[in-house]
Order: structure tokens, then C-alpha cells, then sequence
């Protein structure tokens, strides 16, 4: 078991992964410059998110991503700049909002470069994500983390991982840490009661239809 201290520092370490900001000082004049936008990623951006996903893999912070894959999905992404010394808009971070449909989305991908840690982009891109699912009138919004304290203050608590079985079918069963998951499940919003993925000897997709005109009050 770790000590406090162990606990402590691997907090810190995982605060800087997502890039939150940790700064208790005011900024300096050398930030100054340093402003943070945040805007829905393009495919020139999907390079800069596949070497960045990817480089949190090896150790299982991160699920590995193929560039199709990247590409197939970019526009699930938001990405997180600075301008450099020379006024170029320079690539920093980035995170993803999963559309499962009108019951549920999921946040991942939330990773921050190195060099740009600590100057609060994860929290940008986080909230870009948030205001997102609610201009989409997502219901739910979960997501898994090893820092459930960071994301209790935004909304979040912590769940059981089978209540998002859309969650489970999509990523989880072919996760190479699925009997070995250290992540935390946690939801923001209602608990789905509905599901659109799964076994098609399970899954009746009338079933599904109804019940998202349930929840969301539509039909055709």
C-alpha cells in the first residue's frame, strides 16, 4: 500500500497529466502571452493528437490510437493552443467527447504536453467538453479517471461502470487492463437506463428506440 506521500506525489503526477492547474501564485508577466483557446479539432490536428495520445500508452494512462482511428474520429476532439513567441498558434493538449446518443457521453483522451503543464489547459479543454455535451442535451456524461477528487468538484460522482454498459461494449471488452482496471467510473447526471451497443443476440434495437424517445421526449 502506498503511504501518503507516495499517494500524494502520483496525485500530483496524474494533476499534470491532465494538465490541471495546480499554480497557487498569480500568473507572471511571461504568461502574459501565454493565452489558452481551446477550438474543435480539424484533421490537421490529428497528427499532433496521435502522437500525444499515443505517448501516454505505454503505461496504460492512455488507450493506444490508431491514426485512422484518430482521423475517423476527429471531430470528436477539442484542442488546446498557445501562441508561441512568434504569434503562431501552437498545439498543447487535447480531450474527446464520445457521443454514445442522447443518454450518455463520454469525456477521455484528456492529455497536455509536457512543456504546458500547470497553466490550467486541461481545465479549458474540459470545460469545452462539458458545454458541449449540454449543447448537444446529453442527459449523462461519464468518464474514467485515477483522480476521481479533481472531477468531483465539476459535477462528478463516482458510479458503478456496469450502469454505462455502452461504455462497457464499446472500449472495456477488448481493454488489454480489463481484469486489471485501476480507473475510477464516474457520472455526471442521471445514470443511463438504456443502452444502444451490445451483443446483437441481446440487443433489440426497437426496444432502444423507444426508449430514447422516452427520455428524450421525441419521436418522428
Amino acid at each position: 500500500m502506498q503511504n501518503n506521500a507516495t499517494q500524494l506525489a502520483a496525485t500530483d503526477q496524474q494533476n499534470e497529466d491532465l494538465g490541471v492547474s495546480t499554480r497557487t501564485n498569480p500568473p507572471s508577466a511571461q504568461d502574459d502571452f501565454r493565452i489558452i483557446t481551446v477550438h474543435k479539432a480539424r484533421l490537421q490536428d490529428a497528427r499532433d493528437i496521435f502522437d500525444l495520445v499515443n505517448s501516454l500508452s505505454h503505461d496504460g494512462t492512455l488507450l493506444r490510437r490508431s491514426y485512422a482511428e484518430i482521423c475517423e474520429n476527429v471531430r470528436d476532439f477539442t484542442v488546446a493552443c498557445i501562441p508561441n513567441p512568434e504569434g503562431e498558434h501552437e498545439f498543447i493538449g487535447c480531450g474527446a467527447l464520445h457521443l454514445y446518443g442522447p443518454h450518455l457521453a463520454e469525456v477521455r483522451s484528456i492529455v497536455v504536453k509536457p512543456t504546458a503543464r500547470g497553466l490550467g489547459a486541461g481545465d479549458a479543454i474540459l470545460e469545452a467538453l462539458l458545454a458541449e455535451a449540454d449543447e448537444h442535451q446529453v442527459m449523462s456524461v461519464c468518464l474514467f479517471t485515477r483522480i476521481p477528487d479533481y472531477f468531483e468538484h465539476l459535477g462528478f460522482r463516482v458510479a458503478e461502470r456496469n450502469a454505462m454498459p455502452d461504455k462497457i461494449y464499446k472500449d472495456c471488452q477488448t481493454c488489454p487492463r480489463l481484469y486489471a482496471c485501476d480507473e475510477v467510473a464516474m457520472v455526471r447526471g442521471p445514470l443511463p437506463n438504456v443502452a444502444v451497443l451490445g451483443p446483437s443476440k441481446l440487443q433489440r434495437p426497437e426496444l432502444a428506440s423507444d426508449a430514447l424517445v422516452q427520455l428524450t421526449g421525441t419521436g418522428h
